[in-house]
């Protein structure tokens, strides 16, 4: 994830919001948030966690991605991620690297519950309309 939109959505990050601009734009349109929770098999969640965080160095387009325990649920997880843009974390799973970490951790989740879309408008390393 990316690891995914699709396939492994999940995500928890609060962006610092005070005083932002309604929107960021980056030269290829506005930016691109996800966040989003999903559950690991039981037993699996490190297993899981440890796929979610290889392979995401290299993703072109991806200003932040944050993958989070859940202090409160043993298997839950949360993946905050930030793009540049909609069609640069489209880009992103075709992306052998992501492919691979997405084929890997299907049979290790236990299922999604919750997911979200998100326009960020700028925060700590995230750039900001001027």
């Amino acid at each position: 994830m990316t690891l995914v939109r699709r396939e492994v959505l999940a995500g928890g990050l609060a962006l610092a919001a005070a005083g932002l601009p309604a929107s960021a734009e980056t030269p290829l349109g506005p930016m691109h948030g996800l966040i989003g929770r999903m559950r690991a098999l039981p037993g699996q969640r490190d297993a899981l966690l440890q796929i979610l965080l290889e392979g995401t160095s290299g993703m072109p387009g991806c200003l932040s991605y944050v993958v989070a325990r859940d202090p409160a649920d043993a298997g839950a997880i949360w993946i905050t991620e930030v793009w540049d843009n909609r069609a640069s974390h489209a880009a992103s799973l075709q992306l052998p690297q992501v492919r691979a970490a997405i084929a890997r951790a299907r049979p290790l989740i236990a299922g999604f519950d919750s997911g979200r879309e998100t326009v960020p408008v700028g925060g700590i390393g995230l750039p900001m309309e001027r």
